[in-house]
């Protein structure tokens, strides 16, 4: 047993001894769990199963049926679009398909290097700015199809390979 292995263990015990026989436990356990590692490792949803005598499949129900829940690691950096309705009429879809051309992603996937995560959201309550894309906490406004290249650049180089 790696020394990983046996943290992730007392982890979860930690976790499921503190919500122990209280409503919704397994999804308070889930939410601890994401927040501790930005997503929902298989060994941990193994050991959750072993700890909560709770078969896997019950748990990966949970997992799945949540979009809040992540699978595997979430990239460096976060890359927001907004789809909201102003956006959205003044170009978000073109810079969608032009940020997927780019790093080879698809909506709610992170790029093979792990650089960034491309998420679409449905407003970020910058409609005087649209359309906008959120990397991280910045903002940038009234993007313009050429100039998301140079945007993605501000934060290092990333491999556009599949």
């Amino acid at each position: 047993m790696t020394e990983n292995t046996k943290n992730m263990q007392e982890e979860i015990a930690n976790l499921v001894e503190k919500w122990k026989g209280k409503e919704g436990n397994l999804i308070m356990i889930l939410h601890e769990l994401q927040n501790y590692y930005g997503y929902i490792p298989r060994p941990a949803a193994l050991e959750l199963s072993r700890a909560l005598e709770t078969p896997l499949a019950r748990i990966y129900e949970v997992i799945t049926f949540y979009n809040f829940f992540k699978l595997s690691p979430p990239g460096k950096h976060t890359i927001a679009l907004c789809m909201g309705t102003a956006c959205y009429l003044k170009g978000a879809p073109v810079l969608l398909n032009e940020i997927k051309n780019l790093l080879n992603v698809e909506e709610g996937q992170t790029t093979k290097d792990g650089l960034f995560q491309l998420d679409v959201v449905r407003c970020l309550g910058c409609c005087g700015l649209a359309p906008v894309i959120k990397i991280d906490e910045k903002v940038y406004g009234k993007v313009q199809k050429s100039q998301v290249m140079g945007i993605l650049s501000e934060y290092g180089n990333h491999n556009q390979e599949g």
